[in-house]
């Protein structure tokens, strides 16, 4: 069975649970436990594989509901006994190609990065004068 069948499996048997912050994120996110369920029973990919996350191997799935919302959850692999959902989003398409794919310009994070020019200037000051240098 692979990682997602065993997902799927977890869920049918009710052994899954949120982590505080899916909790908080679920609220804040308005995303019900039925969706969350729609979207891992249905419709449903891992899109990226986290095996040496430093809590555990983890997995984003890519789900959709009953009502075409798409979901991103990220879980603990099914090894544990129970599958923990970590966290959970609708990802959004400014930063998601088929929101299966992160945009190019994006960073680790998700999130897109800028360049920024600074110019820094230094001063220090020694025995009473001040030496100033880009």
């Amino acid at each position: 069975m692979d990682i997602i069948e065993g997902i799927r499996a977890k869920f049918e048997r009710r052994q899954y649970e949120f982590s505080k912050h899916a909790v908080d994120q679920s609220i804040i996110r308005d995303i019900s436990v039925a969706e969350v369920k729609d979207s891992i029973s249905g419709r449903s990919e891992i899109i990226e594989d986290y095996p040496d996350d430093k809590y555990g191997p983890s997995c984003l799935i890519l789900g959709v509901t009953k009502a075409g919302r798409p979901l991103h959850l990220q879980c603990s692999y099914p090894t544990r006994s129970l599958v923990k959902i970590i966290t959970l989003y609708e990802p959004d398409p400014d930063l998601w190609i088929d929101f299966r794919v992160r945009r190019c310009d994006e960073g680790a994070s998700g999130m897109k990065e800028t360049m920024v020019d600074t110019k820094v200037t230094y001063t220090l000051e020694h025995a009473g004068r001040f030496f100033i240098w880009p």
